[in-house]
Order: structure tokens, then sequence, then C-alpha cells
């Protein structure tokens, strides 16, 4: 009978990661289909940015939704409607927002098209929250962040795929053309295949019988946390408003987007004080590591994000090659392969093997899992030699990790100081150094999200199931950070000669990645205060 339950959650596994794939393949493909919409609607940096903008929007949405919808019932809205459905749903409600994609596109506004993505966006925040506990609750608790590991490594897979494929579905066989024009029937094409996949899997799963899964915790009450979250979400919806408030008060986008980020940090940092003076009605925000570790994913995740995002139309000005859009999937692909590195060295930790196999297996499976990129990319008949190189960045990260050993204060100092050196060199050079430099801050952001889980909900005992609900919001991050940094870019063309206003704005991540480091030796204060025994905190593997 046992045997029978285990091989019934195996199979539920392989099911439910299926949707991780999803979640790469369409953030990835971003990277992608921004440059194209920025050349057809002719837009400016900005407004480009506003994909990535609704995009991670739709999750912060969704999840503060869900949050407040369990706060105002107390129960838990997710267990009530059961996991299963909640992922038939959110799949749902993807095929929904792909398929209205295609009016929107064909209508010419860009508008309907950011709409469009809040809704494919809005059925993977609820797949998300839904997935993440279902596989963890398939077998013991211990082997949780394994399962977690395999299903990120799908993900990974999609990340990778995503921009070759959308790269190839929009310019097909034109990729030797220099002049190839998308065509608005291939646009539609590449929604129409996502539709019937999201709706094949909604199916699947429908019909597929799962493990019953459910929880018995009780909703904390966080009465004090409710303001902090409305300033946030009124923050987010300044920006979304930059451009028609713009035209409203002739005043630049700028100063509202600045604005949302500085209430959004504002808030955060007060929330912070207050709860540190008045513990009750705080919840899991009376912890201050818990604050700071929403600060960093908020970072994190824009970092990642806006890295890529702005990557395009870094890559078509004159010092960085020229490239024209239809060519630079390669390096989006090499971005996101950075990040599935990192992840597969970052899994070793979970097997149990001796410490001279560990070390053996952290130099050897990051370069096991570069020629896995190469080889993608290679089938795509994309220009490996020009990526091959790209090997020696790749030394850092196991020196990274060697170093770290898996602590995760230590392995967070390391690499968001070797984030910023990255940023920094890429901004001080140009052409291919400069592009690997950029690419390299995937290598930094693949360890980062369990490296700040862990000391953001260390010690937060029965409110860590809320901590980590709100370090989830915090993935809104990917949709501020990105319009910031078109924000600059676009205002910034003459501040330093000879410098273009798009490299010059990757000093956004730069100080990102600066937060990252001051947030490790941050939180590690703060926990020995509690005298928590941080050195014992480990890490596992990526988001």
């Amino acid at each position: 009978m046992e045997q029978n339950n285990a091989n019934s959650n195996r199979s539920a596994l392989y099911s439910l990661i299926t949707v991780w794939f999803f979640w790469g393949f369409s953030a990835a493909s971003n990277g992608v289909f921004i440059p194209f919409c920025k050349a057809h609607f002719h837009l400016s940096q900005f407004e480009s940015q506003l994909i990535d903008f609704t995009f991670y929007g739709g999750y912060f949405i969704g999840s503060l939704v869900l949050y407040f919808a369990s706060q105002a019932t107390k129960v838990d809205i997710l267990n009530k409607i059961g996991y299963k459905n909640a992922i038939v749903l959110g799949l749902v409600i993807s095929t929904v927002g792909a398929l209205l994609m295609v009016p929107s596109i064909n209508a010419g506004v860009f508008g309907f098209i950011l709409g469009s993505f809040f809704i494919i966006a809005i059925g993977f925040a609820l797949q998300q929250t839904a997935v993440n506990p279902f596989i963890v609750a398939l077998g013991s608790p211990e082997t949780g962040s394994t399962r977690l590991n395999l299903a990120g490594g799908v993900n990974n897979f999609g990340s990778i795929l995503g921009p070759v494929v959308v790269s190839f579905l929009l310019f097909g066989s034109a990729a030797s053309n220099s002049n190839a024009v998308v065509s608005i029937s291939s646009v539609n094409n590449l929604y129409y295949i996502l539709a019937v996949l999201f709706l094949a899997l909604a199916i699947f799963f429908w019909v597929t019988k799962l493990p019953k899964v459910t929880s018995d915790e009780k909703i904390e009450a966080s009465t004090k946390a409710n303001f902090p979250l409305f300033i946030i979400f009124i923050a987010f919806c300044l920006i979304l408003a930059a451009t028609p408030l713009s035209k409203a008060t002739g005043l630049s986008p700028a100063y509202f987007v600045y604005a949302a980020l500085f209430a959004i940090l504002a808030t955060l940092i007060l929330a912070s004080s207050a709860a540190t003076k008045q513990k009750d009605g705080w919840g899991a925000m009376r912890y201050p590591q818990l604050i700071l570790g929403m600060l960093a994913i908020f970072t994190y995740v824009g970092v990642e994000v806006t890295i890529q995002s702005n990557f395009g139309a870094l890559l078509e000005t004159k010092a960085f090659g020229g490239y024209a859009a239809k060519d630079i999937a390669p390096f989006i692909s090499l971005y996101w392969g950075s990040l599935m590195v990192g992840r597969w060295t970052g899994a070793i930790g979970v097997f149990n093997v001796s410490k001279t196999a560990r070390t053996v297996l952290t130099i050897l499976v990051p370069f096991i899992a570069f020629g896995v990129v190469l080889l993608a990319n290679y089938i795509s008949h994309a220009p490996i030699g020009l990526l091959a190189p790209y090997a020696i960045c790749i030394v850092f990260l196991v020196v990274g990790f060697l170093i770290g050993k898996e602590k995760p204060i230590r392995t967070l100092s390391i690499f968001g100081l070797m984030g910023a050196a990255f940023m920094a060199i890429g901004m001080l050079t140009t052409g291919i150094v400069a592009t690997y430099a950029f690419i390299s801050g995937g290598l930094c952001c693949s360890i980062m999200w369990p490296s700040i889980f862990a000391l953001s909900l260390a010690g937060l005992g029965k409110y860590t199931s809320q901590g980590s609900s709100f370090l989830i919001m915090m993935i809104l991050g990917g949709s501020i950070i990105p319009p910031v940094q078109g924000i600059l870019a676009d205002g910034s063309g003459k501040l330093i000669p000879g410098m273009s206003g798009i490299h010059f704005s990757y000093i956004v991540p730069l100080i990102g990645f600066a937060y990252l480091a001051f947030f490790a030796w941050k939180a590690g204060a703060e926990l020995r205060k509690q005298g928590i025994d941080i050195d014992h905190i480990e890490t596992g593997a990526g988001h």
C-alpha cells in the first residue's frame, strides 16, 4: 500500500512540475518579445518595460487578493477550493489571457496587450501559489526541497528554450535575413499555441487523479500589515498610470515612477520601525529579518528581470554589436541558462555525498549545465562559438560556491558583491566583455532566492507561513524595477559622454546587488541578536 502511495505521489510530482516549464518559458520569452513590441508599437524604453511590469504585477495582485480574502474570511482560500482545482483554474485563466492576446495584437493597442499579459500572469500566480505547497506535501518535509529543486530544473529548461523557440516562431526561416520583419500572423500563432498548451494542461490536471492535499493551519491576524500592503498596491498603480498622468500634468513619467519606488521602500522601512516598537498586530512583520527580506526579494527579482528585460535594447546599440531583434535570442537564452547553471550547482547540497565528492561536483556540474545551454542553442543554429568563451565567467561561479560553503550569509554576500562587480565591469567596458559581464548577473542571481528565504524566515515560528506569503508578494520587484531602469535609460543619454542611456541604466542592478550584499550582513546581525545559529541554516537551491 505504501509502495502504491509512493508511486502515486511520484506520478503526481511529474505531472505538477510541467507547469514550471511554462512559467520559465513565458518569463524568459519576454526578453525577445519586448524588443519586438518596442519596434512595432514605437515605444520608449520605459513603455516597453511595462510588459514585465504587468507580467510580474499579475503575480503581486494575485497573491495580494488571496491574502486579503483569507484575512477577511479567516479561511485559507486555496485550502478551501483545493490545490488541484486552483491549478486547473489558474491554467484556464492563463488560457483566456493567451487567447485575448490575439485580438489585442490585431487591434494594435499596446494597452490591450498589457491587459492580456496581466491575465496570463494572474493565472500563473494562482498556479504557483498552489503548486509549491502541493509539491512539498508529496512526501516528507525533509525531502521537500529536493522535489522543488527538480521542479526548478524543469523551470530552467523552459527559460532556456523560451527565447529560442519564440525567436524561431517570430522570425522563422528569415533568421538569415537581417531585414526580416515579424508578421502579426507569426505572433498570433505563438499565442494560439500557448493557449492550446495551457488548456491541454488544464484538462490533463482535471482528469488526473492527484493526492488530496489539505492544511489545517489557522490564518494569523495581522491587521497592521494591511495598510503598508495597500500603500504598495497604490505605488504599483502609480507606475501603471505614469504615462497618462504625465500627459495630464505635463510632468515627466520619471517623477511618478521614482515616486512609486520611493513609496514602496519608505513604506517597508517605516513598517519595520513601527513593528519593532509595537509588535502586536503586525504578524510576521514584527521580525526585522522578514521586512529586510521582503526588500531583498523585491530587489533580487527586480534585478534578475531587469538585466534581461533591458538587454535587447542594449545589444541593439553600436557599442554592443548593433544586433537586430532577431539575433538577440541566444544572449537572452544564455542569461537564463546562467541561472540554471547556478541552480544546478546549488542543488548539489541536497545529495548525501562525501566532502570530496561534493567539491568535485561543484566544479563539474556548472560546466555540464553550461554544455546543456550550448546544446540547446546549437540545435537552434545559434552561433555557439560566440557563447562558448562565457565558460570563463563560470569559473567565478565555482570559486564563489567553494568559498560560500552553502552558508546563506556568506554565499549571499559573495554573490551580491560579485554581481555588483560584474555590473561595474559591464558599465566600464563595451562589446563582448561587457555583454558577458551583464549576462553573468544571472550566475549571481541564481542562488539568491533560497539564501534570502532562509535568512528571512529564520526564527519566525508560527508566523513562517505568513512570512513566506509576504515574501512571495515581493516578486513585485520584477514589475517595478525594469520600468525604473527603462525610465532612467530614456532620460540619461547625455549624462556621461560616450555612454548611451541604456548602458548607463545598468547602474540600477549594480545598486540592487549592493543592497543584497548589505542584506546578508544586516540580516545576520539581526539573527545573532535573537540567538539564532545562522551557520546551520542551509541554502538549498534556487527559485
